[in-house]
């Protein structure tokens, strides 16, 4: 499948990122993920080593998308839920703290 990351067209099959990600220990996951063989790699992790170019090259969206056109399992992390909003008194009442029994 021919795609283009970081504005360079590339040639890239499944079994080709198979072999390429062969024997590379994956890095601690904080971000989006693709899920190779059993192992979960970071997004620029992958990209990196397809594209040999430095990871400030290329956006994460980009790998995403050829992954995900090729069939391998993309995750992102979900977005953190809104903190909720203290009204007056229960800020008041949490900038305290709860009383210590005596």
């Amino acid at each position: 499948m021919r795609c283009v990351i970081a504005r360079f067209p590339f040639e890239l099959t499944k079994s080709g990122v198979l072999d390429s990600m062969k024997g590379i220990k994956p890095e601690p996951v904080t971000g989006a993920s693709v899920t190779i063989g059993r192992r979960h790699y970071p997004v620029k992790q992958v990209g990196q080593v397809l594209t040999r170019q430095d990871r400030r090259d290329f956006s994460a969206a980009e790998v995403l998308r050829a992954m995900a056109q090729l069939g391998f399992t993309c995750r992102t992390l979900p977005a953190a839920a809104p903190a909720r909003v203290l009204g007056p008194i229960e800020g008041a009442s949490a900038m305290l703290g709860t009383p210590v029994p005596a």
